[in-house]
């Protein structure tokens, strides 16, 4: 690798250069130069107009369905997924067949993605087999490369079992996930419980599903210690009982789905599948929470929550179709574009950057000379229209079809590579 990033506005706050328009010099993985102008002969020109750079990206929830169910979204495709989204590292879900439950499925998603250009930071389930019953090999599966342990969407009904968790993290320096959700109080619901439901007659999925779960691990980690972080938090309660529990001083976190900031239950109303996601959108009300959690600081991070589907469960009757959304390439945008000129840059780009590592434990990604090259480049003023048909990933189930973005990611360099052909 030898490129040259021409006058590309920096993105770190902390970093001598942050805010400043530089030249960027990368050669073997590594930060040559940064400088006002530099010129080197040989190496591959990367410029465009509003170019922006900011270290790698780092989604905190994906799922890749590999092994198992690779004809959702396979792990080498998935990644080139990530990478177009701007992501260099991805934090991967357990939730395929076998469960990520030891140290053998921690190493093959670690070897799998070891030549890409996008990371793979994998999570560990909770539970062996995510029944529910036998904590995981947290120890080993840390030493291999674990960053989380998480039951993801599967409910973890066995308070006793995440109180040891949680007790367990403490001594390996690790984090638990909490999705928040019941699926017995969501008793096969299809979208938000509210007026809109009612008058659709779908079966509606209570904010109270959420909430009590999160009351519950609140209250678990208020008396056993240890570090959680809360995923995909959707109403408007669960940004205040976040926000009550960081003034506790207890450790915790929590993230959003970027598609959560965009939509609400009304959008629904057409019966597309492609809208139908877990957890639901919520009202106007709770999306207009969402959003102040962001510029309060409540909410932490912000993630994709890419959960592909292939097409034989997504194109299907509302009722019966499956939950999930392919969101990896829309997440920055749909962000960017909903919380506009009123949010400032330089904050969002910390809840795709600074804070997942922060919450992680992970080492920060610094620009400046000497360090390994991993940073993300974007251009947050183009405009663009997003195009189902120009997706990368195998699952094409995304409610933004059509949808007029403002920002867009050029590419992402990481690990000697780049994604960028120009």
């Amino acid at each position: 690798m030898n490129i040259l990033i021409k006058k590309a506005k920096i993105f770190q706050r902390g970093n001598r250069h942050h805010l400043k328009t530089r030249d960027i010099h990368v050669k073997n993985g590594k930060i040559l130069k940064i400088a006002a102008s530099i010129k080197v002969d040989s190496a591959k020109t990367i410029s465009s107009e509003n170019l922006c750079v900011s270290a790698g990206w780092l989604d905190m929830r994906v799922n890749f369905r590999e092994p198992g169910h690779e004809y959702k979204e396979g792990l080498a495709n998935g990644l080139k997924t990530a990478a177009k989204g701007g992501f260099t590292g991805v934090v991967t879900m357990p939730t395929t067949y076998p469960v990520v439950d030891n140290n053998t499925a921690v190493q093959f998603l670690k070897n799998n993605s070891a030549s890409s250009v996008t990371e793979i930071f994998p999570a560990g389930s909770v539970s062996k087999g995510f029944e529910g019953k036998q904590l995981s090999e947290f120890h080993d599966m840390t030493e291999s490369g674990a960053v989380a342990f998480t039951e993801d969407t599967k409910l973890l009904n066995n308070s006793n079992l995440l109180s040891k968790a949680l007790e367990y993290s403490k001594t390996i320096g690790t984090l638990v996930y909490s999705f928040p959700y019941d699926p017995n109080l969501a008793s096969n619901g299809q979208m938000h419980e509210g007026k809109t439901s009612t008058l659709l007659g779908m079966k509606g999925i209570p904010s109270v599903s959420e909430e009590i779960q999160l009351s519950r691990d609140i209250q678990l980690l208020k008396h056993f210690g240890g570090k959680l972080h809360v995923v995909a938090i959707s109403t408007e309660e669960s940004v205040n009982m976040i926000k009550s529990a960081k003034k506790e001083g207890l450790a915790i976190t929590c993230s959003v789905h970027a598609h959560q900031l965009s939509f609400t239950d009304k959008d629904v109303s057409t019966f597309d599948s492609r809208f139908k996601v877990l957890p639901p959108f919520r009202s106007d009300k709770d999306r207009k929470a969402l959003i102040k959690g962001l510029k309060d600081g409540t909410i932490d991070a912000i993630c994709s929550g890419h959960e592909p589907e292939d097409i034989e469960e997504k194109k299907r009757e509302f009722t019966v179709a499956a939950f999930g959304i392919s969101s990896l390439e829309t997440a920055f945008s749909a962000a960017h574009t909903e919380l506009g000129k009123n949010y400032p840059l330089e904050d969002l780009i910390d809840k795709f950057t600074t804070a997942p590592r922060e919450i992680l434990g992970l080492p920060k990604a610094i620009i400046k000379e000497g360090q390994v090259a991993n940073f993300t480049l974007f251009d947050p003023s183009k405009k663009w229209t997003f195009q189902r048909e120009e997706m990368i990933s195998k699952s094409k189930n995304t409610p933004f079809n059509n949808s007029k973005f403002t920002g867009k990611v050029v590419g992402v360099v990481n690990r000697g590579k780049s994604s960028i052909e120009n």
